[in-house]
């Protein structure tokens, strides 16, 4: 792929989010909220990309991987107006059909083809996969992080907006009541991912949120978060307790911890 191509697959995204606006300000500002947030995810890959060296080619498969990533989210929108995907559908392998049926990667070498829509499918997973290939593995950890630093960045300004300004499709329809789940505090206190299947209030979420810190890849991933203060901003929209406080204190600790040499 060379940056002809990547320019022509930069135009196809904007001219499909065109297709997804309406007269309707409320779903207009659903779908800009997801164009914004692919424009932001590129620009975290193009960091990332920069920290681990990535050559030119990779370098391009790896902000078309960013560019596509969520392209589901708009037909996803257009068919339930949800983002939700557990009520909805699979907004990431969606996408990965959408990629298909559109024709969009036609012309590419069937390698770039299968990474790019591997990479947009399995975004979302809870783990990576075992069994890939390393470079696959390389691109989906990229794009993980990538997305990441850009979602926390979208809760945070949803959870200080007045109601009526907030895009209706964020809100996963979680009671915002001044409540913690025990299990998910625990979850954290051992330093694991919490499960979306176990969340039970909005507090519950955003302690998942701040597990996240725990599937960081890369070193640039975690320096991203410290200098943004996720952890803390997330941290003080959280009724706090004791057990609450030791859970935040294990995510600090593992968004602080000495960065291996390698990956």
């Amino acid at each position: 792929m060379d940056d002809a191509r990547l320019a022509n697959l930069r135009q196809w995204f904007f001219d499909y989010c065109r297709t997804f606006y309406t007269e309707n300000e409320e779903e207009s500002r659903n779908i800009r909220l997801k164009e914004e947030h692919t424009a932001r995810v590129c620009a975290a890959m193009e960091i990332l990309a920069d920290s681990v060296a990535l050559s030119p080619a990779d370098r391009r498969l790896a902000a078309v991987i960013a560019l596509f990533h969520d392209v589901g989210r708009f037909e996803q929108y257009r068919r339930y107006r949800t983002f939700k995907d557990s009520t909805s559908v699979n907004h990431a392998a969606l996408g990965a059909r959408v990629l298909a049926e559109e024709g969009v990667l036609a012309g590419l070498p069937e390698e770039e083809r299968r990474l790019i829509t591997s990479s947009v499918g399995l975004h979302n997973v809870f783990r990576v996969p075992a069994g890939l290939g390393e470079r696959h593995r390389l691109f989906l950890r990229l794009i993980r992080d990538a997305d990441k630093l850009d979602i926390w960045r979208v809760f945070i300004e949803f959870y200080g907006q007045p109601a009526g300004e907030r895009a209706s499709a964020v809100s996963l329809g979680f009671p915002d009541i001044p409540e913690c789940t025990p299990a998910v505090v625990a979850t954290l206190l051992r330093g694991e991912m919490v499960d979306l299947a176990t969340l039970r209030t909005l507090n519950d979420f955003k302690l998942l949120q701040l597990s996240w810190v725990f599937d960081l890849n890369f070193p640039r991933s975690r320096q991203m978060v410290r200098e943004l203060g996720y952890v803390e901003r997330l941290a003080d929209t959280i009724p706090r307790s004791p057990d609450v406080d030791r859970a935040i204190g294990v995510v600090r600790d593992a968004l602080f911890r000495v960065d291996p040499a390698t990956f």
